[in-house]
């Protein structure tokens, strides 16, 4: 468990968001999700992040404009929350019609304002399913599992703005030594699963969705790069 006495964090403001989504998927390395629940701060940094395009086939926004994807059209920072696997998934708009960010998954951590206790939070939010306490290291290892953790919900945030004091993205001056660059997950082969457009904190490799680092067959330079921002 990350663990930091004081932080001085900057809330993260919505011009931030309004670049192009591969731009914004590897800067939201690092940062914080500080969401207030029940009067008690929840934290978890971005270790994981997912670039979509509408011109991208793997993108929501590419099946057009509907009612339910409109926050993929609004202005960038706009909160776009769908149901994936039965769980909330959490994205933001970007510069761009139809441009978004998935955040794939986190790390919970506590500090000066989420002491220990918002962790067991966390874990009551999201036990195993057999009703044990889930590790905090798998809390958010997982764009459902993150929001389950949070308490994020689909009604309460979709097509939303993040809100002071409430739902806030903290720069507490963290930023990762190594990124590692490869395909997003889940992708038909059919709807652009080639693209590159997955990034990975090096340093919580072992706690993301899937470690590339970790899997059998793939290749540096082939199937992910390691970059040095």
């Amino acid at each position: 468990m990350e663990y930091l006495k004081q932080i001085s964090p900057i809330p993260i403001t919505l011009d931030f968001f309004d670049r192009a989504p591969l731009d914004v998927a590897q800067a939201l390395l690092g940062k914080v999700i500080a969401f207030r629940d029940k009067q008690q701060w929840l934290l978890a940094r971005i270790i994981e992040a997912e670039a979509y395009y509408r011109h991208d086939k793997a993108s929501h926004s590419s099946l057009g404009f509907t009612q339910k994807r409109k926050a993929l059209f609004m202005s960038p920072g706009t909160i776009y929350m769908y149901y994936a696997r039965g769980g909330d998934s959490l994205n933001f708009s970007c510069r761009g019609e139809g441009n978004a960010v998935l955040i794939k998954s986190a790390y919970p951590f506590t500090c000066q304002v989420a002491g220990v206790d918002s962790l067991k939070s966390m874990q009551k939010n999201n036990p195993n399913r057999d009703g044990t306490s889930r590790p905090i290291a798998k809390l958010c290892a997982g764009q459902t599992l993150l929001c389950k953790s949070l308490n994020l919900k689909v009604p309460d945030w979709d097509a939303q703005q993040l809100k002071p004091h409430h739902f806030e993205l903290w720069d507490d001056s963290y930023s990762p030594e190594q990124v590692i660059q490869t395909t997003r997950l889940g992708i038909p082969q059919d709807r652009d699963a080639h693209l590159p457009y997955r990034f990975i904190d090096m340093s919580f490799a072992d706690y993301c969705t899937k470690n590339p680092l970790r899997v059998r067959n793939f290749q540096i330079g082939r199937d992910y790069t390691i970059l040095s921002p």
